[in-house]
């Protein structure tokens, strides 16, 4: 079986502290933005620990787990797929 890709945990640092010790000082004299930028860390926390029990079921039923930096290195991407949108053009090789 196949290793189930899952984001590296260094993807949730980068965004943890880029909100908490920059996003977080640039709007501390703004409360309404101050309280969603508190919000977004919160479901960011969240997201992180759904993921840690995520892989503790796969540890469970003898699932491999793989953890991917960028979606480069997935050795199956769908041509077009209605969930997924491109997010820049690949240049063919050679061109």
């Amino acid at each position: 079986m196949e290793p189930i890709p899952l984001p590296s945990y260094v993807h949730y640092e980068l965004l943890l502290q880029l909100l908490e010790r920059q996003t977080s000082f640039a709007v501390n004299q703004k409360p309404a933005v101050r309280e969603q930028v508190h919000q977004l860390i919160s479901t960011l926390r969240k997201a992180l620990a759904q993921q840690r029990q995520l892989e503790q079921t796969c540890i469970r039923a003898n699932l491999p787990i793989e953890y991917r930096w960028s979606l480069n290195s997935a050795s199956f991407e769908p041509e077009h797929s209605p969930d997924v949108l491109p997010l820049a053009h690949k240049p063919e090789v050679g061109n």
